[in-house]
């Protein structure tokens, strides 16, 4: 009761701000039952004077509320299926900034994760370059054999655990009311959103995490043309504290010194839109928040992308299914594309493949009228999920996570070069994944791997039939001291004795039917 009370009390003080920021003036009071809009109608009045557009007003509201729910913002930026796609878009400018919190505390929470004063670990440990509403970062320096050395700290917020978890109860408990009074609240599995939200928050809070995620990062790009990431300082790293290398180069957001430096910047565009697509089609794993503000570019002309709180992850079926996707629409095969959508289970069997492929084709064939700087695929995806949602497709997280780094990456490629041709970028990347993984080489190694898990099968046979024997070998030594058995025991050993042997062909069978399938397959 107490606690339901609380939380009760946390989700009023959301409201409120809410109300006053003008965030219910973007809901439709058709689309509510009378007791709600009664509700809508008295918290309108308490909505503080703005000019007639509602741009900004829950980015605002969102933003005066905490770290918690900006938090929440980010995620539901990603999800357009949950919130809309106007309040995504607009989601999608909220920015991760918030007051820093004092030198000394940080200083302290840097001496009690590392076990050392922060003397001991840092020659020098300046003020806060950069906050956000779960960590800071620090400019400091290291002493290494070639001398003081400079590193990026990034600290932990004191108590940020206690005030996530807080609201995130608070969350949790209005899923469960929404989920329990409303069939949309089911449709949408609010619980779901706020579970995800969750791992995504615990998996922040562990800074140990982070560089692993940089740690992998590196050693899937280490042979990338123009891209890197920092250097994790393991030494210096813990859960409350990450130390990586200081980048010291040019915000790619400052044109004007890209400029100047001599950047080729048509370049640097294409390099950011083919190392994405590189690591989420080759790796399965790339950086999420891909704004300009967490990207650089080095005196060798390299990309250099920095804060990895945020990563996605694409298992097999979706890679192939992004680059079918992608290379359906280049090659302007649609009803291959509608297959690839059959195929990965995103939609159900009882619609048409035809009727899809004419759903796809009404997407892609306007984008070979226009001129290549205006065709975009990120506004692709968005289209194809719409009109997915036709077909009872429903779109997994990770997708939407994809579809909104896209976006941001997109516009980061054409900020460098508006005339970016998309298509013409991203195909010899998609190109080099189909051939690669669906080419005559890729069916080689699939049939190599599917060799490999039935020489593994064969492997475990001696023991499966060793086992379906022990029973039959204590028997056999039973009766070598003179047991006299029934009638009914001998029948059943008799039938044991049959059945192993049964199971014996039948392995055999099975064995020689996997080799001819792995032998046809490879060819």
């Amino acid at each position: 009761m107490i606690s339901s009370v609380s939380h009760l009390v946390r989700l009023a003080r959301a409201g409120f701000v809410f109300a006053r920021e003008g965030v219910f003036a973007m809901v439709d009071p058709l689309m509510l039952p009378a007791p709600a809009r009664l509700g809508l109608r008295l918290a309108r009045l308490i909505e503080r004077p703005r000019t007639a557009s509602s741009d900004g007003r829950l980015a605002t509201a969102l933003t005066e509320l905490g770290p918690t729910y900006v938090k929440l913002g980010q995620f539901l930026a990603t999800r357009p299926d949950v919130v809309g796609a106007r309040v995504a878009r607009e989601l999608e400018s909220l920015q991760d900034r918030m007051p820093p919190f004092s030198q000394s505390e940080a200083e302290a929470t840097v001496a009690a994760a590392l076990d050392k004063p922060v003397k001991a670990a840092f020659t020098s440990f300046g003020p806060p370059v950069a906050a956000a509403s779960i960590a800071q970062v620090h400019r400091a320096e290291v002493m290494t054999e070639s001398g003081p050395r400079a590193v990026a700290v990034k600290v932990l917020r004191p108590g940020i655990e206690r005030r996530f978890k807080a609201d995130l109860d608070a969350f949790y408990f209005a899923a469960r009311k929404g989920e329990g009074m409303s069939s949309e609240g089911r449709r949408l599995r609010l619980i779901e959103v706020v579970d995800i939200l969750a791992r995504s928050v615990r998996l922040e809070m562990d800074l140990r995490l982070e560089a692993a995620a940089l740690s992998e990062l590196t050693e899937n790009t280490k042979d990338d043309p123009g891209f890197r990431v920092p250097t994790v300082d393991w030494d210096r790293t813990a859960r409350e504290v990450l130390t990586l290398e200081w980048i010291d180069g040019t915000p790619l957001n400052d044109r004007a010194m890209l400029e100047a430096k001599g950047f080729d910047l048509p370049l640097l565009g294409r390099t950011v839109i083919q190392s994405f697509l590189r690591h989420a089609l080759r790796d399965g794993f790339f950086h999420a928040d891909m704004h300009p503000g967490n990207l650089f570019v080095d005196d060798e002309a390299r990309l250099v992308a920095v804060d990895f709180g945020i990563m996605g992850r694409l298992g097999p079926k979706e890679r192939r299914f992004l680059a079918e996707i992608l290379y359906g629409f280049i090659t302007r095969d649609y009803y291959r594309t509608a297959e690839v959508h059959f195929e990965a289970g995103y939609v159900p069997r009882h619609h048409s493949v035809e009727d899809f492929a004419q759903a796809i084709r009404a997407i892609g064939e306007p984008i070979h009228n226009r001129a290549a700087e205006d065709i975009s695929m990120a506004r692709l995806l968005t289209l194809l999920f719409e009109v997915t949602a036709l077909f009872d497709m429903r779109t997994r997280p990770e997708l939407l996570l994809l579809q909104k780094t896209m976006v941001v990456v997109e516009g980061v490629g054409r900020s460098l070069d508006p005339k970016l041709d998309m298509w013409k970028t991203a195909e010899p990347v998609v190109r080099e994944w189909i051939e690669r993984n669906l080419g005559p080489l890729g069916r080689i190694e699939g049939a190599a791997e599917g060799a490999g898990e039935i020489g593994r099968f064969i492997g475990r046979v001696p023991t499966l039939l060793t086992r379906a024997g022990t029973v039959l070998d204590q028997l056999d030594d039973a009766t070598r001291d003179g047991l006299k058995l029934d009638p009914e025991t001998v029948a059943a050993i008799g039938e044991a004795e049959a059945h192993r042997n049964r199971w014996i062909t039948r392995g055999i069978w099975v064995i020689a039917v996997l080799l001819l399938w792995v032998v046809l397959k490879a060819f």
